[in-house]
């Protein structure tokens, strides 16, 4: 064999290996994208599923100010599949639901977004989902517990509505 050969033989590898690489690149970049669009929607269709109204913080802070209500805040990632558990087993019980309707504004913080960047830095929150209970000047009341019964989700609900006094 050649020196100029064995030196096309080595070009001919490196173009494979080359080629190789690119492909599993462009693959995990197809299937990160691919699956991070189907979490997304699975998410989406977990909010709607709630029927709950969905409001930006300071939007929920401003309706609970005139209707002197606490504000509900979840701070959650679309494409987290215990976020979408909570919108399925607590967020869509009607007796969940009727309660935040009754003495709370639910707002929904998404974890991916300035105002998501800046709820974890206010509130010092460090993973999703979490549930706080604000004032209606903001102010954080309680954390509560992650709970996935509707009964005992209701139960804590109730507890800071009453603590808390109008």
């Amino acid at each position: 064999m050649s020196i100029r050969s064995s030196k096309q033989s080595q070009r001919r590898l490196l173009q494979k290996v080359g080629i190789g690489f690119a492909v599993v690149v462009a693959l995990s970049v197809a299937g990160y994208w691919g699956n991070k669009t189907v979490q997304s929607y699975l998410g989406q269709s977990a909010i709607a599923s709630t029927g709950l109204k969905v409001m930006s913080l300071p939007d929920a802070l401003e309706v609970a100010k005139s209707t002197q209500k606490l504000v509900l805040a979840d701070m959650s990632a679309i494409w987290c599949p215990t976020c979408r558990r909570l919108d399925k087993e607590i967020f869509s019980s009607e007796i969940v639901k009727a309660h935040i309707q009754q003495s709370y504004v639910f707002a929904r913080i998404e974890y991916d977004t300035p105002e998501g960047e800046s709820f974890r830095d206010t509130y010092d929150v460090e993973g999703f989902p979490t549930l706080l209970v604000l004032d209606d000047n903001a102010n954080k009341l309680v954390q509560l517990p992650l709970v996935f019964e509707p009964q005992e989700f209701t139960n804590n609900l109730q507890k800071v509505s009453k603590a808390v006094s109008y």
